[in-house]
């Protein structure tokens, strides 16, 4: 696995066999992922989408703690998927990182607790699944608008973004951060040291 340049992202950039039945290649393995965060991957949830062309989903982010990871990848289209730095006192804070994910490369990421989320459909019928660390939390969860000028994605042009109403009505990055709602590096900091020694404050 390949860290990225925002503390907490990797990327796992697979060697893929075809042949003429089709392909074959692994998109997660256990050892490489210890190797690189220092711990296991705890998986509590698997997610699938399905995004037309231009949808876009994000940014999103959970309480931390528990917070959830994500290690996700693209099985059928491609997506541009984007990682963001939300953690307060962070020395990346509010930076970005991209990747493409599509159904040729096969590439996979994995994101920390505490990390913003979002992609962008750059095909019909683009379709990423999760591994999530804790389930579905609403309560938990959060958002930062995609669209934000301080955040300044680059967005692929010419692909008109589709946003749910939720996304739409995000707040921005500096809003988020005066309504307390991102997250601080230094708690973020702590809870990937417990996982590392094998303790949990999941709940």
């Amino acid at each position: 696995m390949r860290a990225l340049g925002i503390e907490g992202a990797w990327a796992l950039e697979p060697e893929v066999f075809p042949d003429d039945r089709g392909g074959f290649h692994e998109w997660y393995r256990g050892a490489a992922f210890r190797e690189a965060t220092g711990y296991d991957l705890s998986l509590a949830q698997a997610n699938c989408s399905v995004s037309r062309w231009g949808v876009l989903r994000g940014v999103h982010f959970s309480d931390v703690p528990p917070g959830q990871a994500k290690y996700l990848t693209c099985l059928r289209g491609a997506v541009l998927d984007v990682v963001v730095d939300l953690r307060v006192g962070s020395p990346g804070f509010g930076r970005w990182e991209a990747l493409r994910l599509d159904d040729d490369n096969r590439n996979a990421l994995f994101l920390a607790e505490g990390l913003g989320h979002a992609f962008m459909a750059l095909t019909d019928d683009a379709t990423v699944v999760y591994l999530c660390s804790t389930g579905y939390a609403p309560e938990r969860e959060h958002g930062v608008h995609p669209l934000d000028p301080e955040l300044a994605i680059a967005w692929p042009e010419g692909v008109p973004p589709v946003l749910s109403a939720k996304d739409t009505h995000a707040p921005t990055l500096a809003e988020a951060r005066d309504a307390g709602l991102l997250p601080s590096y230094e708690t973020c900091k702590a809870h990937y040291a417990r996982l590392r020694t094998g303790r949990s404050d999941q709940g």
